[in-house]
């Protein structure tokens, strides 16, 4: 005889739960706000506007920290790649080949 199992229970996905929740919480802000007074819910609302600039750029902070990174590398390799090939270096200091002009070329005021 087989034993009746009961059937297995579905558990739902973190994005099933994240979006009622974050539904019921804008709601529940909401709500507040329209029980606050004008003077409250001026500075709460400023408040809410800081903290949403202060979210946004850090979400968008990681999404481009390692291309801003990468954009300076890429810079840097470049300005020690001319400096190395496109002139000579007297010491510590540094001429391009481009201020070797010959004296005809000149224009004198």
């Amino acid at each position: 005889m087989r034993a009746c199992h009961p059937p297995p229970v579905r558990k739902a996905p973190v994005l099933e739960k994240l979006f009622p929740a974050i539904v019921v919480a804008a709601c529940l802000v909401l709500l507040l706000r329209l029980v606050l007074g004008e003077r409250r819910r001026h500075r709460f609302d400023r408040t809410i506007a800081r903290w949403s600039r202060t979210a946004s750029s850090r979400i968008q902070g990681m999404f481009t920290w390692n291309a801003s990174r990468r954009r300076a590398r890429r810079a840097a390799e470049e300005a020690i790649r001319r400096a190395r090939e496109g002139g000579e270096w007297d010491g510590n200091v540094y001429r391009p080949r481009s201020f070797k002009k010959k004296d005809k070329d000149r224009k004198i005021h």
